[in-house]
């Protein structure tokens, strides 16, 4: 895939989604507010798994090659101001290690058989994801109004990262084969090749026909739905629309 943000921008972006999420737990009344996006979550248990994401993958990225994941995380503590200090320790793990390091160093990641590499700067490039949609769980949380769009250059990368970690890779595509196509109106656009040989992801242009389905929506609201904080019919839908229901379900590693 081509196009990816530079190292430096990954780690801004790590940065600046982490405090906004703090930002929105600090302004929610309680931390036992249950959050819309992920229902089975509380507020504090979506601070203690974000803050858990990023020591273990500061661990895995000291690690080095290894053949599985490396490192525990110690208990979160219950009172919110801690917790909160908590959490912004365990961002700044993280970017001190990937900082350390740089985006170069081999590391244990489970997408392995997918189409990034197994490197700290594709766990930078996969955290801004994940700072990115939790900062959006967190601000569901006050309310629907407060959820702000993705920042526009994390969600341009976050399609394509999507597409091409979470999706690539060589486990068959247990349906017929098929192409999807996922079209930002900011101008880009990805095609999704899913057979028994596995999915393959692509950049092609914006006009590009073909595919058996597409969907057309900003670049952050095609990660929402990608993450399934959205439904897919919350935009612009063409040809076989079941086929993003059965990528929903659809889990390769299973």
């Amino acid at each position: 895939m081509t196009e990816t943000l530079e190292f430096p921008a990954l780690l801004r972006l790590i940065d600046e989604r982490s405090v906004s999420f703090r930002a929105a737990v600090s302004a929610a009344p309680s931390l036992d507010a249950q959050v819309p996006t992920c229902p089975e979550w509380t507020l504090r248990d979506l601070v203690e798994h974000l803050g858990g994401v990023h020591r273990r993958w500061a661990a895995n990225v000291a690690a080095g090659p290894a053949d599985g994941p490396s490192g525990t995380v110690p208990e979160a503590p219950k009172e919110p101001d801690a917790l909160l200090a908590w959490s912004a320790e365990s961002t700044e793990q993280l970017l001190g290690t990937l900082r350390e390091f740089g985006p170069d160093r081999g590391c244990w990641t489970w997408w392995g058989g997918s189409q990034s590499p197994q490197t700290s700067g594709a766990v930078a490039r996969h955290q801004v994801q994940e700072a990115a949609v939790h900062t959006y769980d967190a601000q569901a949380t006050l309310g629907a109004s407060q959820a702000q769009p993705l920042p526009e250059e994390a969600a341009l990368d976050g399609v394509d990262e999507f597409l091409s970690t979470c999706c690539a890779g060589t486990d068959p595509w247990p349906h017929e084969p098929a192409t999807v196509d996922y079209h930002a109106t900011e101008g880009r656009s990805w095609r999704l090749t899913l057979s028994a040989d596995g999915a393959r992801a692509t950049r092609i242009p914006a006009t590009a026909l073909g595919a058996d389905a597409s969907l057309r929506g900003t670049a952050g609201e095609l990660v929402l739905v990608l993450y399934g904080r959205i439904p897919v019919d919350s935009l612009e839908v063409a040809g076989d629309g079941n086929l993003f229901e059965l990528l929903l379900a659809w889990d390769p590693s299973a």
